[in-house]
């Protein structure tokens, strides 16, 4: 007797049998018979059956034992558990189906292997990613099936999804956060109404780019994504984000916080009219014409007390602040371009042939909108061409006195917020800038996108949302490992460093004869094991 391995594939599926066959003689002829199909048993008896068929009739032998394939399980296995902790499975769909655990995979997958989602398929035989999401190791998933159009469905899901992800974390009354990005895309998009030429930020001009729009608690855990034509205002978004919040949330009072471009005056007055109060802070030109209207002393801007004041005319509540080391920063960027500035004009002024007025006129103008600081400057071009310049000094020493000064107002009542509330709240946004950074660069990486219509843009924004999401979660829990890190060069501990520590415990096949007898999971060590014991996961 011996035991023989047939393959087959049907249907597109690949199928393994394995037999125990007996051959015998019949009319001269050798011929084989069936004795029994062990397909179903553990592999450690069927290699152990092969030894007494062999004629060995002891246990496995430990120097037979090889390494097959190894390959990344402990980042898959910990944010997919995680995931299930927090209800993140269930507030994507309550109910275990193909496409949620694909959508699972490449929400995982993002915090784990940035790229595509052909390049995340591709991993299929160096992690267990997809295996747990209930693909066959060793079998590669088809990106369209797999992919495409579980971010269908769950595109279709994205309101209801948003609404639980709203009701679970925010409550009448809450302050939410609000602040708006754009991503700049290359290439041809056209297909998509949303990806337009529009006003770049940081630096990013000529490209075509769509606006993303971010709401998340207090403590920036986001709860909804939206995405707005590349060439949209800031400000133009913010009513519909508050309808969005009462109609769809179902969240009918709450405090809507946003930075100073984005509510203005106008935005203020339309929220108004709803249950929603504001946060926000002055510009340098509406906090100069408060200290003015309201006869407010400078000296009243201190860092370690806040100072309230009350609007006469609406009852808005105004706290006056200061940032020390903005203030520093705020003088050394003066002065440095006050000096470029000077540099530039004694250079102009230095000329003694004649010269055109205007042409002179016209280069001085090009260096102050440059620089934007002609008001700290008196100048003049008399008809030879002949430039004078000087400075204003009391001016500069006028405005030196609201350096690191700034004013944050809301509408809320005291009875609602508080002063030390309130202010939280408007610095809180930095939250949710925080949030951006982690999505846009390479700890998410939601760029380059690959996807060329706006539907499937829109998915993949936010399943990058609901990485970040998860993200989220896993920091908060680890924040007794970042809080105990060293400083500067000393410090040891980031997301990533966390992620690629788990990303190193592995599962390794065991082989005897070829057969895998059994697959193990790499022990954790010191580090990893405190990881785990954080985020409370057991490996299994």
């Amino acid at each position: 007797m011996y035991i023989t391995e047939i393959k087959s594939e049907k249907k597109g599926k690949k199928y393994k049998t394995i037999l125990i066959r007996e051959s015998y003689r019949h009319n001269g002829k050798v011929k084989n018979k069936t004795v029994a199909n062990i397909s179903n048993l553990a592999p450690e008896l069927i290699c152990n059956i092969k030894s007494f068929l062999n004629g060995k009739q002891n246990d496995i032998n430990v120097a037979e034992l090889k390494n097959g394939n190894i390959y990344e399980y402990g980042g898959s296995y910990v944010f997919k558990d995680l995931a299930k902790q927090i209800g993140l499975e269930q507030v994507i769909s309550s109910t275990k189906t193909e496409w949620r655990e694909n959508v699972m995979a490449m929400i995982t997958g993002r915090i784990l292997y940035q790229g595509s989602k052909l390049s995340l398929v591709n991993q299929y035989m160096d992690t267990a990613l997809w295996e747990l999401a209930g693909h066959e190791h060793g079998v590669r998933p088809d990106v369209e099936k797999h992919c495409y159009k579980p971010m269908d469905e769950l595109l279709k899901r994205k309101t209801r999804i948003e609404r639980k992800l709203a009701k679970k974390h925010l409550t009448d009354g809450c302050v939410i956060l609000y602040d708006i990005t754009n991503i700049w895309f290359e290439g041809e998009y056209e297909n998509s109404q949303k990806v337009v030429f529009g006003k770049g930020k940081g630096g990013k001009i000529g490209y075509k780019q769509i606006a993303l729009g971010l709401l998340t608690n207090k403590e920036g855990c986001p709860v909804g994504v939206e995405i707005f034509k590349g060439n949209v205002s800031d400000q133009k978004t913010v009513l519909d984000q508050v309808k969005k919040l009462s109609m769809k949330y179902g969240i009918k009072q709450a405090i809507f916080t946003g930075d100073r471009g984005m509510l203005t005056a106008k935005r203020v007055d339309e929220i108004s009219e709803t249950d929603f109060k504001i946060i926000t802070a002055l510009t340098h030109h509406e906090m100069k014409t408060l200290l003015e209207k309201e006869d407010i002393q400078k000296d009243l801007f201190d860092e370690k007390h806040i100072t309230e004041v009350i609007g006469s005319d609406d009852g808005t509540r105004y706290a006056l602040c200061k940032n020390e080391q903005e203030m520093r920063k705020e003088r050394e960027t003066r002065d440095s371009m006050i000096e470029r500035v000077k540099l530039q004009l004694a250079k102009k002024a230095s000329v003694k042939r004649k010269r055109q007025a205007n042409k002179v006129s016209a280069g001085v103008g090009r260096i102050f909108e440059k620089y934007k600081i002609e008001k700290f400057f008196n100048w003049d071009v008399d008809d030879a061409g002949r430039l004078s310049w000087s400075l204003k000094r009391e001016k500069i020493e006028t405005e030196k006195e609201l350096d690191g000064c700034y004013v944050i107002k809301t509408t809320a009542s005291d009875d609602i917020i508080d002063k030390d509330e309130f202010v939280l709240g408007y610095r809180s946004l930095q939250k949710v800038e925080q949030a951006f950074r982690n999505m846009k660069t390479v700890l998410l990486e939601l760029r380059p996108v690959y996807h060329k219509n706006d539907d499937r843009i829109e998915a993949h924004i936010f399943i990058v949302m609901l990485a970040y999401y998860l993200q989220w979660h896993a920091t908060e829990r680890l924040k007794p490992l970042f809080d105990a890190d060293g400083e500067g060069q000393d410090r040891r501990w980031t997301v990533e460093t966390v992620v690629k520590r788990l990303k190193s415990i592995r599962k390794v096949d065991n082989l005897i004869n070829g057969i895998v007898v059994k697959r193990n999971i790499s022990e954790p060590d010191e580090e990893q094991t405190e990881i785990l014991n954080l985020l409370n996961v057991k490996l299994v």
